[in-house]
């Protein structure tokens, strides 16, 4: 059995005032750093064979926090981890979002909504499930960290559920918290959802 501890990122600058995407740039503040530093020390008693995380600075700048407490020697990038390309809504404030139709269509049916010019939800559990599967091939045993974004994280949870996607507000993924999906030959089992340390 591999067992998946799924961590969204801790807190960066600008957290929930505009849709950050793959905006560069976009660091830890203060507070998440503090957030990584509790999330490393509730992952010690955890025996993490493997850390990876996305490309975004503030999902490896988590990760790095949470692989020093764990004493592990390297972060990997996974680019299956990545957030969410929101396209042209990339950097945008919430609030002019919220005057958008197709912003209210992504919302009300992430089953088939697709961002301008970006992804579907579907391509993202699609590409997730996939790094999962093939992680848990090279590893049958033992656990790995994967820090990634939200949309992300619930991509896999709706999976391993079988839920649609269009379910993904039933699930909450806080910043700086953990869910578990363990993955054996009977599929996906989810152990815990959006454990908040920090």
């Amino acid at each position: 059995m591999t067992m998946f501890f799924l961590i969204r990122h801790a807190a960066h600058e600008g957290l929930g005032e505009c849709l950050t995407g793959r905006l560069p740039g976009a660091s830890l503040g203060e507070k998440g750093r503090e957030q990584a530093r509790k999330l490393g020390l509730r992952l010690k008693r955890e025996c993490l064979a493997r850390m990876q995380a996305s490309p975004r600075a503030r999902a490896s700048e988590t990760a790095e926090a949470v692989a020093q407490a764990c004493r592990l020697s390297s972060v990997e990038t996974a680019s299956a981890l990545d957030e969410v390309d929101f396209g042209s809504w990339t950097g945008k404030s919430f609030g002019t979002l919220s005057q958008d139709p197709s912003w209210r269509h992504w919302n009300e049916r992430r089953a088939d909504a697709r961002t301008p010019g970006g992804e579907s939800m579907r391509d993202i559990q699609e590409r997730v499930v996939a790094h999962m599967a093939s992680l848990a091939s090279e590893m049958p045993s033992g656990a790995a960290a994967l820090v990634s974004h939200a949309e992300v994280i619930r991509a896999a949870l709706l999976h391993a559920l079988e839920l649609s996607l269009d379910d993904w507000p039933r699930i909450e993924i806080a910043p700086a918290s953990i869910s578990k999906i363990s993955l054996d030959q009977q599929g996906m089992r989810v152990l815990a959802v959006n454990e908040v340390v920090a």
